[in-house]
């Protein structure tokens, strides 16, 4: 048995036995020989009792590895300890192969010895590999691959990286430099939660609160970008909408809404319920069908007219999680290359849920979640502009100062849209250059050029627009000064002489964005502006009767998408300069001012008008009289339906009749007796023991 193999039996390993100091200076040969000599005896003698102490030490590795399993490094110790095994049994194979002096064992030897050589291999070869496995793990991660690392746990990156493979955003932020690469309607999903926007101001403690962790069994399994699924909403069923692609031209997808029958079914139930005038009804058929769209949308502006906030805007939140749950795969919110067709009446609510929804954000103090929704709706159909966001982008983007997303907007978007035409625009891009002039980190050059700008922009806002002023400073409360009331430019007549149309653009404006100019600093910075538009009007600047003839020429008539943001604005400034044919028409919260060549893919069938719903006045009075009567009976349905449209006129005028008897007799008053100082009229003032005769 070698001395190797008794230092493996004894527990040591290599360089553990004590060194000897003839190692250190050189030994002779003699000793050397000595030495080995007395190594061999001691082998000799000590060879049983080591065989007889393996056990022991067998058992004591095993106890010992048990116990090493508690330490801090575990890797280490047990590859030691599988090395160590290995080893020993190879040394164990060998042993026997040495031990064996019979003649008829050789080819057995020989036969052990290769297999003991292949075994040996083997195990070098499983270490070498595992040792590679090993460093590969212990391996430091380089910070190409942090990169990659944290694009795959980032959610943002994904979409960035699929939308850079699907040619979304035009060149690398590398060459470009910040946002400048991403389109001017780019939408991020991160800014779709408005709990984003709330940390930033508050702080996520403030925000979450105690809230605790969804549970693993939740009932909404879903995850949606819009919004947020609640507890307390009912167990989702897909109501029978479905989003369906219609063409691929020119890099952009066409998709629309599609209602099946029994949606189709419902929302006949649901026009007849808004016909019949009681909410309740709409919420009967919502206990029904808990994600109606429309009955949704109805419902929640019942809840906002009586101040019932929090429901108003959770029906809305319901409104856009059914829909999202219906998007087509291909449907991407953040492209801007998806467009719905506002002309089908099924894409229409998903207009309106999005409006809502932004307005809901807006007055709860987030607006830059607001302005993200503003770039949806806007990117849905950019060309048309059905609800003509661009009358409210400008607002939104100075409220979550924005500055460079509205002047780059307006930069890109002049040429072919004529924004400069806009009042909105006209004094918000001249207000941006305002306040980016106020920021310190820019050089004083910078601020200078910002600020001469905005002057030069303001002025020719106030030349193109004089009728903004008077109103602004009303609803500022601010007192103008008499050289400014009392001028003829800016005085009751240039309000008076300027067309609906663009009171109506200017009452809008006035209306949402008066409270940006009571800040400090842009109530001085307008009185400064104005003395200047009072100095170049009395030298007849030729600017000002330029701007007077195009205000002649335009202004005419206001397209009917502008009617129906005014609308749904339901500011009163503006709401009041509508024309006499728009509001007489009746405004549906669900449907307000449909286009008029819309596209229907189904119709409501007519009602049938059974038992007393199609009897008028006439009828029941003859009914009344003789029991037998109806009118269902004749022979001849024209003459019935005739009759039904005479008693129908019939009923209408009988009804005027009453209202103006009521009002008539709400406004009687009875004149009071004329007071008179002889109250018994018998007896003469001058004699009152006189009677008559």
């Amino acid at each position: 048995m070698s001395s190797r193999a008794l230092r493996r039996l004894r527990g040591k390993q290599r360089g553990q036995e004590a060194l000897d100091l003839g190692e250190a200076g050189g030994e002779e040969p003699q000793q050397q020989e000595e030495q080995g000599a007395a190594e061999g005896v001691e082998d000799l003698e000590e060879e049983e009792s080591v065989l007889h102490q393996a056990k022991n030490n067998s058992s004591r590795k095993a106890k010992k590895n048990k116990n090493q399993k508690n330490l801090s490094n575990i890797y280490e110790l047990i590859c030691d300890a599988e090395n160590e095994a290995e080893k020993l049994s190879a040394d164990d194979d060998t042993e026997k192969v040495v031990g064996s002096d019979e003649p008829g064992d050789e080819k057995k030897d020989n036969r052990n010895t290769e297999k003991i050589c292949l075994k040996q291999e083997e195990k070098s070869a499983k270490s070498g590999e595992g040792k590679k496995k090993k460093k590969k793990k212990k391996k430091k991660i380089s910070p190409g691959d942090t990169q990659e690392d944290v694009a795959e746990d980032d959610i943002d990156a994904l979409l960035e990286t699929i939308e850079r493979s699907n040619g979304l955003t035009l060149q690398n932020e590398e060459h470009l430099g910040g946002s400048d690469s991403k389109p001017v309607l780019y939408v991020e999903h991160k800014n779709l939660n408005p709990d984003t926007e709330l940390k930033r101001y508050f702080g996520a403690r403030a925000v979450l609160g105690d809230q605790r962790p969804r549970q693993r069994q939740r009932q909404f399994h879903r995850s949606t970008w819009m919004t947020i699924p609640k507890d307390t909403w009912p167990r989702f069923s897909r109501p029978g909408i479905s989003m369906t692609l219609l063409q691929s031209q020119d890099g952009l997808q066409y998709f629309t809404f599609e209602h099946s029958r029994d949606y189709q079914q419902v929302q006949f139930k649901f026009l007849d319920a808004v016909e019949s005038m009681d909410p309740n009804n709409i919420v009967v058929l919502l206990q029904m069908n808990p994600y109606h769209i429309d009955s949704l949308l109805q419902l929640s502006d019942v809840c906002r007219i009586q101040e019932d906030q929090e429901m108003a805007r959770d029906l809305v939140e319901r409104a856009l999680y059914s829909f999202e749950c219906a998007f087509h795969p291909l449907f991407s919110l953040t492209s801007g290359s998806c467009r719905l067709d506002y002309l089908r009446p099924e894409n229409r609510a998903f207009y309106l849920a999005l409006y809502k929804h932004m307005m809901f954000l807006e007055k709860r103090g987030c607006p830059r979640t607001a302005l993200e929704y503003c770039k949806l709706i806007l990117s849905l159909d950019p060309d048309a502009d059905p609800l003509c966001m661009l009358l409210l982008v400008d607002f939104l983007t100075l409220r979550s100062r924005e500055y460079h997303l509205l002047l780059r907007l307006y930069q890109d978007w002049e040429e072919h849209r004529n924004l400069s035409q806009l009042p909105n625009f006209a004094f918000s891009v001249a207000m941006s250059h305002f306040h980016l002039s106020q920021q310190e980190d820019l050089s004083a050059e910078e601020r200078d050029r910002q600020r001469h700008k905005a002057d030069l922009l303001l002025q020719k806002a106030l030349i193109m627009f004089p009728g903004v002023l008077m109103p602004l400073l009303d609803r500022c409360a601010v007192q103008p000064d008499t050289t400014v009331s009392s001028h003829e430019f800016f005085g009751p007549k240039s309000q008076m002489g300027q067309s609906p149309a663009l009171s109506e653009l200017i009452g809008l404006y006035v209306g949402r964005t008066h409270d940006l100019w009571r800040e400090g600093g842009v109530l001085l910075w307008l009185e400064e502006s104005v003395k200047e538009v009072l100095r170049r009007v009395d030298t007849k600047d030729p600017l000002v009767e330029d701007c007077q003839n195009k205000r002649k020429q335009r202004y005419q008539s206001a397209p009917r998408n502008i009617h129906r943001h005014v609308l749904l604005s339901e500011i009163k400034e503006a709401t009041s300069a509508l024309p006499l044919e728009v509001r007489a028409q009746p405004v549906m919260g669900f449907d307000p001012l449909p286009p008029l060549d819309s596209v229907t893919s189904y119709s409501r069938p007519e009602r049938q008008h059974v038992g007393a719903s199609n009897e008028s006045t006439l009828s029941l009075f003859f009914r009344s009289l003789l029991p037998n009567f109806n009118l269902q009976d004749g022979p001849n349905r024209e003459d019935d339906m005739e009759v039904a449209r005479a008693g129908r006129e019939l009923n209408q005028e009988v009804n005027r009749l009453m209202e103006a008897m009521r009002d008539m007799l709400a406004n009687i008053r009875i004149p009071e007796p004329p007071r008179d100082d002889n109250p018994d009229p018998d007896v003469d003032v001058d004699d009152p023991d006189r009677e008559w005769d």
